[in-house]
C-alpha cells in the first residue's frame, strides 16, 4: 500500500517546479543556473534553503510559506553561491563572518535584478557591488545577524572538510520518496551533506565556471542578461593573474643581463683580432613604485605589498623610487632604494581625501631618464592623465575601478 503524501511535501515541490521554470522564462540566466542542483527535500537540520554546490536542500515547510517570488529569490540565492565559486574561496577565514559576506554579495545583485527577498533576508546596499572577500573584512565579530540559508559545503575544521560520502549520489542520508507534483521523485535528506573536501572544491568551481558561462552565453542570445549580471561574469570568469607573478615579470624585464656585441676600445687592451666576441653588460633596472595613500589603502595593505617587492627585489637588481601621492605627492618624495638595499616604509602616511595620479606622472616626466617601468598601488578612485606614457605601466588595483590604460592587476 503506497504511504499518502505529506500535503505541505506536495505543495513546496509544486512551488519549488513552479518558481524554476517562471525564472527560466523570465530570467534565463539565473534559471539555467537553478537547473544545475537538484532539489532535495531536507530534514530538521535545514532552516530554510542550504546547497553544497551539488544540490539544492530546502524545507519544505518554509518553502510552503513563502509566496511565488520569494522562492524564485531563495532559488537563484542558492545558484549564485554556486557559480561564484563560494564554496571554494574561504580559506582560513571564520566560517561565520565569511557565510555572512557571501550573503551581502549575492542578495543586493537579485533584489537589483527585480527579485523579492523572503522576510529576514540580509540586503544592505552599503555592500552593493562588492565580491565577499572585499565584504569580509567589514564584518565585526560582535554580529549577530543570520545568513538566510545553510552553507552546507563547510564544516569547522578552516575550511578543509574530508569530503567523505560527499560523491553527488544523495550524501547526508539521501533517500527518495514520492511527493505527488506529476509523481515526480523528489530526494529526501535527514542528515546535512559532508563537508567538500579540497580536491572535491576544486573540481566543483570548475564545473560551475563552465556552467556560469553556458547560461551567460544563452542568456546574451536571447537578450536577457542584465549589465549587472553581465559584468559579474566577465569578472568572475577573467584569468586569474597573480599580481606576484606580474610584478616579477615587469623587474625581471628592467633587471636584465645581456651581451653586447660592439667592438671594444682599442685603448682598453681588450682587443682580440679581427675577432668580435660578445661581452656580457649588466643592466640594474630602475622602477618607479608609486603609493596612493588617500586613505583606501591601509597600513597592512603597503606593508604586504612592500615586503613582496623586497622577495622579489633580493633576487633581481632593481633600483626603486618610491613615490607617495594622494591629490599631490608627499614633499619628502621620492626615497630611493639601491639594489643592495631593502626597501622599506620611509614613515606613516595619513590617509588623505582626493585621488590625482597625474603628479606622479608629471614627477616622472621631469626625472633625467624614464624608468624601465612604473608600479602604481591604488584603488584606481582618481583622475588620470589623458595619454598614456612611453614606459610600461603596472596597476595593482584593490576595489573595482577600471583604468583607462596600462596594465590592470585585481588585488583582493
Amino acid at each position: 500500500m503506497t504511504e499518502a503524501a505529506d500535503p505541505t511535501a506536495t505543495h513546496a515541490a509544486a512551488k519549488l517546479a513552479a518558481a524554476r521554470a517562471r525564472l527560466i522564462l523570465d530570467k534565463p540566466f539565473l534559471g539555467a543556473l537553478v537547473l544545475r542542483l537538484p532539489l532535495v527535500a531536507a530534514g530538521a537540520w535545514c532552516r530554510t534553503t542550504a546547497t553544497d554546490a551539488r544540490k539544492l536542500y530546502y524545507c519544505p515547510d518554509w518553502i510552503a510559506g513563502l509566496s511565488a517570488a520569494e522562492v524564485q529569490f531563495a532559488l537563484a540565492h542558492e545558484a549564485l553561491h554556486c557559480a561564484l565559486g563560494h564554496f571554494a574561496r574561504r580559506g582560513h577565514r571564520v566560517q561565520r563572518l565569511w557565510d555572512l559576506a557571501c550573503d551581502f554579495a549575492i542578495n543586493p545583485l537579485l533584489l537589483d535584478e527585480g527579485l523579492k527577498p523572503p522576510l529576514g533576508t540580509q540586503v544592505l546596499s552599503l555592500y552593493r557591488g562588492m565580491a565577499a572577500e572585499e565584504i569580509y573584512p567589514c564584518l565585526d565579530d560582535s554580529l549577530d545577524q543570520e545568513t538566510l540559508d545553510d552553507h552546507a559545503w563547510d564544516g569547522d575544521d578552516g575550511g578543509q572538510g574530508d569530503g567523505q560520502g560527499g560523491n553527488g549520489e544523495g550524501g547526508g542520508g539521501a533517500t527518495a520518496q514520492k511527493v505527488g507534483a506529476g509523481d515526480t521523485a523528489i530526494e529526501s535528506a535527514a542528515t546535512p551533506p559532508p563537508p567538500l573536501s579540497a580536491r572535491e572544491k576544486e573540481e566543483l568551481q570548475q564545473q560551475w565556471q563552465r556552467h556560469l558561462a553556458a547560461a551567460a552565453q544563452r542568456a546574451r542570445e536571447s537578450g536577457k542578461l542584465s549589465a549587472i549580471l553581465a559584468r559579474l561574469t566577465d569578472a568572475t570568469l577573467a584569468p586569474q593573474v597573480s599580481w606576484r607573478a606580474a610584478l616579477a615579470q615587469y623587474l625581471s624585464q628592467a633587471a636584465r643581463d645581456d651581451y653586447s656585441w660592439a667592438r671594444p676600445s682599442r685603448r682598453s687592451g681588450e682587443s682580440s683580432g679581427d675577432a668580435l666576441l660578445p661581452s656580457l653588460r649588466s643592466h640594474s633596472g630602475d622602477i618607479v613604485v608609486a603609493l596612493d595613500t588617500s586613505g583606501s589603502i591601509s597600513d597592512a595593505d603597503l606593508a604586504a605589498f612592500i615586503g613582496e617587492l623586497n622577495a622579489l627585489k633580493g633576487t633581481l637588481p632593481v633600483r626603486i623610487s618610491l613615490l607617495a601621492c594622494d591629490a599631490a605627492l608627499a614633499p619628502d618624495a621620492p626615497w630611493v632604494c639601491e639594489p643592495w638595499q631593502e626597501l622599506r616604509l620611509p614613515r606613516r602616511f595619513e590617509g588623505g581625501g582626493d585621488t590625482s595620479f597625474a603628479p606622479v606622472f608629471d614627477w616622472i616626466a621631469r626625472a633625467p631618464a624614464q624608468p624601465d617601468a612604473l608600479v602604481y598601488f591604488t584603488d584606481a578612485e582618481g583622475d588620470f592623465p589623458k595619454l598614456a606614457p612611453a614606459y610600461p605601466v603596472l596597476w595593482l588595483v584593490k576595489g573595482k575601478a577600471p583604468v583607462p590604460w596600462g596594465r590592470r592587476i585585481q588585488l583582493n
